[in-house]
Parts: structure tokens; sequence; C-alpha cells
């Protein structure tokens, strides 16, 4: 194909790369050629490219050479970060001579990414009195001692210095508590034209350089409201890019998720209380007492049908949280100060109040309603959608190309389970409204069977539900002496974790880093600075950690992290698949852990001169019928059940980073 009329695909890829100073990939040629192909013909494409591939020039330079309006969308700040910051403004320079114009580019999130400068400048509402509150008066006489002031202080200092009021890129970041001071959400905000800082409001600002941008780069959930809540919110685009794309369906689903507790409606209640008549403000007050009552007694757990007295209480805060809606539509009070921020912060609250009491009243068949209850935070109700797969086909699929790419989609051997996560029919399926869509593997530029080895430790117990595996612990122990440290321990939960990080700092000389002890960066910056220290912890670490070298030469896995049977959305997912006729185990349970495994399988080979050992502490990987299917997931490494054979190799591995002086 060619990609302009003054140079092909192969020289704009040739010159990108040049420029990030990377190495040109058999693989990454193959993925550019398929993603400007899909671009051409309208179609979409799954693109399994493994790490190392380069893949985010693979779809950067056909999508730039295309010339229509683009959006990337990524899970993680950090690839955001390396878009926007390193890849983009290389390729953008590498390509404007081949090109002949220079594309723009621009990052996008949501609203309360980006500091309010109407908050900054004339306080937050206060809930207990009318009008604003400065918080900022408390700390200006001396230096504040609490962490809240010296946050506050240091983002007021920071606003007169930042371009963009995009909080990731204040560094050191500051609290959730803090940051909310001084941001809105979209349905707080007084909007541009009402506000007296409109023509300086950062999220404005952002919104304009989008809509001049020919590639926006933004994250998962900004693209989930722009898909699910029906107000635009990024511009028109004929292409989507959707990086790190296993991640997409959990982050949808997360948009998607309504919560209700006793806290956020009684902060409606006194948000809106001096706003409304008498009248409405006691309904509400009344709703929210009898919810609170029913909350205090809520178990953990789904509920296929909402309770009597549940639903009566959601009945009466979705009527009584209407009629303050209307109130505070209608009504003004000129001795409210700032009666139009304390108003739209009000309806916000109650609006939100609303939205879940009726969405759990109407009672869809394709919600899941559940309880959940927290030591420190009480008893909430949430609802999700049973699935989002319809959802995205319809709002993803329809207008635009789109190109889902990851390290890992490929799950059992197939593309399949992904695209079915993601509403497309299986690969070659034809029929009206389904989506026609490809799956390319491009490989990696790793030699996984020379690189690494896959231990099954076949011998260990099967794991139960309780109690402290002393056989898995012992194997541990023997591996991580083999490795002489240098690694990384993924477990199933945090207590799992900790019970291990624990036990193994009694018997080992070597330093474990445990997650949540430090910031994850503090962690992993520790782990990578020091080959003998090993790092144990749980979900975020199963992907996000990149340590090439010596620091991690052993990734072990304590067992299979299937969901918890008592997780109310997946055992939900799980029947409706078997009532439909289908292996609900297989297409949830198995295809979660299987991609959970494949992520975490990654960390171990990071560049072309890692080796190493995953370890898999759990037999069902070897014994099970299921384990070929997860295995079909993972890297190709060289597979044993042998354990000396795994620790002989660690320790040839360690001598070898040793006598390089890792």
């Amino acid at each position: 194909m060619t990609a302009s009329p003054h140079a092909s695909l192969p020289e704009l890829l040739h010159a990108a790369v040049t420029a990030v100073g990377g190495t040109e990939r058999p693989g990454q040629a193959a993925m550019a050629e398929a993603v400007a192909g899909a671009v051409d013909d309208h179609s979409h494409l799954l693109v399994q490219a493994g790490t190392g591939t380069g893949k985010s020039l693979g779809y950067l330079v056909p999508a730039l050479a295309h010339g229509g309006r683009v959006v990337v969308a990524t899970a993680t700040l950090a690839l955001q970060r390396q878009l926007v910051e390193r890849d983009l403004p290389r390729t953008v320079d590498a390509l404007q001579p081949l090109l002949r114009r220079k594309p723009q580019f621009a990052m996008l999130k949501g609203r309360s990414n980006y500091l309010c400068l109407h908050r900054l400048h004339e306080g937050v509402p206060q809930e207990e009195e009318d009008g604003l509150f400065n918080q900022f008066e408390q700390f200006e006489s001396s230096a504040p001692s609490s962490k809240l002031g010296q946050d506050l202080l240091r983002m007021r200092d920071w606003a007169d210095e930042t371009e963009t009021g995009d909080r990731d890129d204040l560094t050191p970041g500051v609290s959730d508590r803090a940051w909310g001071q001084l941001s809105v959400s979209s349905r707080e905000c007084l909007g541009a034209t009402k506000c007296a800082y409109g023509a300086e409001c950062f999220a404005e600002a952002a919104r304009e350089r989008a809509k001049l941008a020919d590639v926006i780069v933004t994250n998962h959930a900004l693209l989930a409201i722009d898909a699910i809540e029906g107000a635009p919110v990024l511009p028109q685009h004929e292409v989507l890019i959707v990086d790190e794309a296993h991640e997409l369906v959990s982050r949808v689903t997360g948009v998607a998720t309504g919560e209700l507790t006793p806290g956020q409606v009684n902060r409606a209640v006194r948000r809106s209380a001096r706003l409304v008549n008498e009248k409405a403000a006691d309904a509400l007050q009344t709703a929210s007492e009898t919810f609170e009552r029913v909350m205090e007694l809520a178990l953990p757990g789904r509920l296929e049908e909402v309770p009597e007295d549940l639903g009566y209480a959601l009945m009466a805060l979705r009527d009584a949280s209407r009629t303050v809606i209307s109130a505070l539509g209608a009504t003004r009070d000129k001795s409210v100060q700032d009666e139009d921020v304390v108003r739209k912060q009000a309806i916000a609250a109650v609006e939100s109040v609303h939205d879940v009491a009726e969405r759990i009243t109407q009672g869809s068949e394709y919600d899941v309603v559940w309880y959940e209850r927290h030591d420190r935070f009480g008893a909430s109700l949430r609802v999700a959608p049973l699935s989002v797969s319809g959802l995205l086909r319809e709002k993803l699929f329809t207008e635009r190309s789109v190109v889902l790419t990851s390290a890992t989609l490929k799950l059992g051997g197939d593309f399949n389970g992904v695209g079915a996560s993601v509403g497309l029919a299986p690969e070659g399926t034809q029929g009206e409204d389904i989506p026609v869509w490809k799956g390319l593997d491009v490989g990696s530029p790793f030699d996984y069977p020379k690189q690494g080895i896959l231990y099954v430790a076949r011998h260990l117990a099967t794991p139960g539900r309780e109690g402290t595996r002393t056989d898995m612990i012992d194997e541990l122990a023997e591996l991580i002496e083999a490795a002489g440290g240098r690694t990384l321990g993924l477990f199933s939960s945090m207590r799992g974790a900790k019970a291990a990080a624990e036990e193994l700092r009694t018997r080992l000389d070597k330093p474990i880093l445990l997650q949540g002890e430090e910031t994850l960066g503090e962690l992993i910056k520790n782990f990578a600075a020091d080959p003998e220290t090993c790092l144990f912890g749980t979900l975020s670490l199963w992907q996000g950690v990149d340590v090439p070298g010596a620091s991690c030469q052993l990734v072990v896995m304590d067992r299979i992290p299937f969901p918890r049977p008592d997780d109310p959305l997946m055992s939900a997912r799980q029947k409706a698949v078997e009532e439909a006729g289908g292996n609900g185990f297989m297409a949830v349970a198995a295809t979660h852990s299987a991609l959970l495994m494949a992520q975490g399988a990654g960390r171990l080979v990071r560049a072309t001169g890692d080796k190493g050992v995953v370890a898999v502490l759990d037999p069902r990987l070897a014994n099970a019928r299921y384990g070929s299917y997860l295995r079909a997931s993972l890297p190709d490494f060289w597979y044993t059940t042998d354990g000396s054979q795994a620790r002989r190799s660690l320790a040839a591995i360690d001598a070898a980073a040793k006598a390089d002086g890792k």
C-alpha cells in the first residue's frame, strides 16, 4: 500500500523508527501494513503484538499517514506519557518532510483530571453553610502541618506555573482528597459561558486543542464515557486505536457501574437542603434515613431480586430526589452567595442518587445488583451491566475503523474470546449488523523457548480456599535461593502476598518488598536497583512492572488467579453463559485467568538479553483439563514440571549475571 503520494509505508516506518532510536522488526512492519489496510477498507482489526515489537509505531505511522482524525485510547498513564512525550513528537517531526504536512496531536482526559480555576479562586461549596469556603485561609498564617494543607498550598503555587492543569503533570502527586477540593466533575461544572474563568479553563483548553488535532490521545475511561453517556466528549474521528485493549472491558464495566452509599445520599441531602422548599428537603431526608437503616443490615452478595424493604427505600429516594431536582431547577435564592456554583454541586449530587436508584428500581435483566461491605466505609449498593459486549458493538464499531491491540489478545490460541467480550462474533462470521474483523498475531522479537522456562510445580497440593500453603512456601523459598533473589512474586490475593513475605523474611537473607508498604513506583524502582531484592504483590504487579535485565529473572505465580467464587458480577456472567447453553467456567473464569496469567508471564522477558523462569505453584496448570487452554495463552516458553531442573537453570542464570557484575 502507498501511504501518500510521496512516500511508501515502509519508508515512513523506517523514518519513524530511526527517529525514536528503535530497531525495525518484521512484526512491527506486518502490524503497520495490517492497520493501514483496516483503515483503508473501514474494517476492524485485533492485533496481538508481543513485548518488544514496537507496537505504538506500528499503529501511529499508518494512522498519521492516513490523514484523517485518529483517537488513541490507552489504559495506563505510563503509555499515555510515552505517546505524548516521546513517540508522537519524534514521529511527527520525522514524517513531516515525507508527508509534506505536520500532523498535530493532543491529550484529552475527563474534566475532573484538570485543575478547576473557579474552585481555586472562589473556594469550594460548603454543605453546612450557604456559599463558598476558602480552603486556603486556615493554612496561610503558618506553615501547614497537615498533608492536606501542604498539598493544597503546593497546588495553588503549581496553578501559576502549569500550562495544562493536568493532574498527572503535578509531581510529586497529591492525595485524592486534596485534588477533589480543586477539581470538578462534568456534572458540577458551571460551563465555560457561565464561569468567570471559562476563558482560561484548563479543561476547555484541552478540548479546544483536541478539536484541532489529527491524533488525540485519551484513556479507556473517557472513551467509555463518550460511548455510554450519549453526550460526545471526543471530537468526531474516522479511526479509533485501543492500545492495552485487554483492559478495555473492565474499564468500560467500571464506568457503567453505579454505586449508592448512605454517605453519598447524606451528602446530596446536605447540599440541596438550603436551596429547596422544606417539603422537598424533608422528603429526601426521610428517604435517606430509610435507606441508611436498610443498608445497616446489608450482607455482602448478589441480589437476584431486590428485597421489598430495599425496593421501597429506593423508590422513595428516586421520587424524592426527582422532586428536589425539579425544585433546584425552578427556584433561585439571591441570599445564597455564589448561588450558581452551590446549586450546580447540589444538582450533581442529587442526580447521581436519582440515576442509580431509578436504574435499580427499573430492574433490567441485563444488570447485576449486589451489596458490598467495606470495613472502613460500610455498606454500598452496586449495579453493573451483565455484559458490555452489546454496548461496545453498537457504540464503538459502527461509525469508525477500530484497531484493538495488546501483547495479550489471543487466549487459548485464538482471538474469539476477547472478540466476543467486546461485541465481535467469531472471526469470519458473516451476517447483518455483525462487524467484520480480522485477527493478526505478529509474534514477538524474543526467542521465548530459549529465553524462558515455564515451570509448573505439579507435585504440590491443590490450593484450597483457606489456610497457609506450607508446601508452596517451601517451594518458593528454594526457587528464590536458587535465583539469588531477583524474584517478582505475583499473588492472587493481598493476604497471600503478605503471609509469604512475612514467612520468607524470617527464612531468607534477601530483601523482600511488599506492595502497600511503599508507593508502587518506589517499590518498582527499588526492586530494579538491587538484583538480590524480591518484590511481592497482587493485581497491579501482574500488569504494571517493566523491569528488564538481571533484577527480574524469576516470576512466581502462587496459584491460577480465578475470580473469587463469591464475586457477584463474575458469577452472574458465568451463570448467564451457562443458561444460554455455553460453558460458563471457560467463557468467564478461565478467560479471566488466562488474561492475567499471560500478562503476569509477560513480566519476565522484557528485552532480547533477558533470561529466566516463570514458576506457577499450582498443579492444576499441569493436571486439570483446562490447563492446556491456560498454557496456550502464555508465551511459548520451554515447559517443565521438574523442580530440580528449574532450580539448576535459575542458579546458572544467577551465576552468569554475577559474572557480568549484575
